[in-house]
């Protein structure tokens, strides 16, 4: 990875793109002059773990469905991101494959009628497991962020919640907010 440490904003990821858009992680790295790639390695069904029932607002052990990915800038892994989706809303559609989504989660999230208009993202600093180091090729005294995002529809239902963790000297989180 070139430069300095990614500046990671979340407004590209939340909002729906276009028809017939691209891969939006690979778009926003690209602007930055650098490859952006992703390697999806689950895509299902699954039991809640305790956070992501929180999160979603159901019952732990319910059934969910998520998409566990590695992110890579310049072939560098950067991001270990999970998104899971209330099974009622994505069960038997894109978001349960392992298949890349045109325009990304967001963009078919709003085809089927769920657009995201809150976010609350809470971030947090630790040192990452054994499996954690390995998948980000990190050294073992280097610390992680982790960011949990619940994305809440127009009615403050969750439609979605990622866990992501990223190297912390590889990472800069920018916040920029309207207030209206």
């Amino acid at each position: 990875m070139a430069g300095d440490a990614w500046i990671s904003t979340s407004m590209p990821y939340l909002r729906p793109t276009g028809a017939g858009q691209g891969d939006v992680w690979g778009e926003e790295a690209a602007s930055h002059g650098w490859r952006g790639t992703q390697r999806i390695v689950q895509a299902g069904e699954v039991s809640a773990p305790a956070v992501v029932a929180r999160l979603l607002g159901v019952e732990a052990g319910a059934s969910v469905v998520v998409r566990r990915r590695i992110m890579y800038l310049d072939e560098q892994p950067c991001e270990l991101t999970d998104s899971y989706f209330p099974a009622h809303i994505a069960a038997g559609t894109g978001l349960a494959g392992t298949a890349k989504i045109r325009g990304g989660a967001a963009a078919l999230l709003a085809e089927l009628g769920y657009v995201g208009r809150r976010v609350r993202e809470d971030v947090t600093a630790r040192m990452p497991d054994e499996e954690e180091r390995e998948l980000l090729r990190t050294a073992e005294l280097e610390p992680v962020m982790c960011l949990e995002r619940v994305v809440l529809d127009g009615d403050d239902r969750p439609i979605q919640a990622d866990l992501i963790t990223m190297p912390a000297h590889r990472q800069r989180l920018r916040y920029e907010l309207e207030m209206g």
